[in-house]
């Protein structure tokens, strides 16, 4: 089954400022997702997800009825978590 992915105006606007290599390396990821990549669950916050990416994190969520990944937030390692 394909998800649909919705990225939120955070990880859009911390995507665009990347190089275009980064950019292409993390949207590849982002569109893998919700089941294949570097995921773990977050702890503290139950349903949201991270996809590591190199020295990047992904923070997404899935919403399995409406058939959808939402992203909502990227970042680098230390800064996304904050």
């Amino acid at each position: 089954m394909k998800y649909q992915i919705v990225i939120e105006k955070r990880a859009e606007k911390f995507i665009r400022k990347q190089t275009k290599d980064n950019q292409v390396r993390l949207l590849t990821a982002i569109y893998k997702l919700p089941f294949v990549g570097d995921i773990k669950p977050m702890e503290g916050t139950p349903g949201n997800y991270r996809l590591r990416v190199g020295t990047f994190r992904v923070i997404y969520t899935v919403e399995h009825e409406i058939v959808t990944v939402r992203v909502l937030d990227a970042g680098n390692r230390g800064d996304v978590y904050k």
